[in-house]
């Protein structure tokens, strides 16, 4: 039996996720808060290593059902790589990290999202634009409701702006 880039992926990604997992009974608790630290880390860790599984599995039976050797021939041909995008969308990211300190989590991250949008796709017309700035600007408050909100996690304030 041959495993595939799938299984072993799913192999690494599946010992990753139970060997976080463990560690994860160490993170400290308070009595006075329900859901503690560890909680969602445990949440995405557990949805990881099922999806690991369940990519490992498929790969074994699709192993079985059908031989690999030989392509398909209706196969379509591989997009060449756009080195040019990968590069611009590190420079977006680092962008972020670098406005964080200084604006603010709410304006650095509704200026990333929207940045990211654009240098995936630029907007053609103002239809595409408006959905630009909706997405960003939901990003942001879902993401300060849940966090700042919701959770009482403090996300940075920005020097020059003060929130």
């Amino acid at each position: 039996m041959r495993f595939s880039r799938d299984s072993i992926a799913g192999f690494v990604c599946l010992a990753l996720s139970l060997w976080l997992l463990y560690l994860s009974q160490g993170l400290p608790r308070n009595p006075l808060v329900p859901i503690g630290p560890d909680f969602y880390p445990r949440v995405v860790l557990v949805i990881m290593a099922v999806l690991s599984a369940l990519l490992i599995a498929s790969d074994l039976i699709s192993g079985w059902r059908a031989p690999r050797e030989t392509p398909l021939p209706d196969a379509r041909p591989q997009e060449p790589r756009n080195y040019r995008l990968v590069g611009a969308t590190f420079a977006v990211f680092a962008g972020y990290v670098l406005l964080l300190p200084l604006l603010g989590f709410r304006v650095a991250t509704f200026v990333f999202v929207a940045a990211l949008q654009v240098v995936l796709e630029k907007p053609q017309d103002w239809r595409r634009w408006t959905v630009v700035v909706a997405a960003a600007l939901v990003t942001v408050v879902v993401t300060y409701l849940a966090f700042d909100v919701y959770l009482s996690v403090l996300l940075p304030r920005g020097r020059w702006t003060g929130f």
